[in-house]
């Protein structure tokens, strides 16, 4: 029977022919094979300037190669930095931490911080809302430990397969050496993920809280801030130097003479920056609060 579309049949086959020739031209390209991981992602840059494949498949490309070579101590986040809920506090504690560092699961210790006994999510805390009875150690789920040289490959498939998307990182003494998420394995072949503080545009950038608060994006114009805080922000602790930066995060890291960490807190202007989150070497969002008059001296 006739093909009733014999132009639609023609593009099609075109499309298919079009497919095989591109993939052999790459085929053709990286032959002989490289020798290495390296000549491999040097391969790639060339084939991206040949225009075989765009900048975005070439990066997701390398990221794979490199997930290959690197362990969960590579990605984790370390130790003193984890936001960790402690089983013992009370309710309204708890709940206060949750909301201000916003993540969606916390490791629960008893005692120390090092005796991590499980994971909670912060959707199960409200159920104590609706039922206070409850306790909130029937909450706590089973916590994942994974070893610092567990390969990422390897730990991106366990979270496929338990369904977990967090594990607690230990090194050879068994002690706590971090936390992992998917998240921080698959941005290793993606790149950046954003999530739902992730927000961009001119408008996004400053956020009232209900203590009194502002989460404030670490690339906030100066300006902006100055005028939402009706401050002026001094680039040098002694003004004496003259340097001119663009968004509040940098200022901030001039100040301090490094990227900050999440946890640590800076004075400027009457106001207090508290760094709440970080990627890339660069500072995503602070809490921000006023001082105290007696502390603004």
């Amino acid at each position: 029977m006739a093909d009733p579309h014999p132009a639609r049949a023609s593009e099609r086959a075109a499309e298919r022919e079009d497919k095989r020739t591109l993939f052999q031209k790459l085929v053709e390209f990286i032959k002989p094979g490289p020798d290495s991981t390296d000549e491999l992602i040097e391969t790639l840059a060339e084939a991206e300037d040949k225009e075989l494949i765009d900048a975005e498949s070439r990066i997701m490309l390398e990221g794979v190669l490199r997930l290959a070579d690197m362990s969960a101590g590579d990605a984790m986040v370390a130790a003193p930095r984890m936001d960790l809920l402690d089983i013992d506090s009370p309710y309204d504690e708890l709940l206060h931490h949750v909301i201000n560092t916003a993540h969606s699961r916390f490791p629960v210790y008893q005692g120390e911080r090092e005796n991590i006994i499980g994971i909670l999510m912060a959707k199960d805390l409200l159920k104590l809302q609706r039922a206070p009875e409850l306790n909130v150690r029937t909450l706590v789920r089973p916590a994942y430990f994974v070893p610092e040289s567990k390969g990422l490959n390897e730990l991106l498939r366990a979270f496929r397969v338990n369904r977990n998307h967090l594990a607690i990182v230990v090194d050879e003494f068994g002690r706590t050496a971090g936390l992992i998420t998917i998240e921080d394995v698959l941005e290793q072949i993606v790149g950046e993920i954003e999530d739902e503080f992730d927000i961009e545009g001119d408008d996004g950038d400053i956020f009232a809280l209900a203590d009194d608060t502002w989460r404030v994006a670490g690339d906030t114009p100066i300006e902006r801030v100055e005028e939402q805080f009706g401050v002026e922000l001094d680039p040098e602790p002694d003004g004496d130097l003259e340097v001119d930066f663009d968004t509040i995060g940098g200022l901030i890291a001039h100040r301090m003479g490094h990227v900050p960490k999440r946890g640590e807190r800076h004075h400027v202007g009457g106001l207090e920056f508290l760094t709440l989150h970080t990627k890339g070497g660069a500072v995503r969002w602070f809490k921000v609060s006023r001082l105290p008059l007696d502390a603004q001296s």
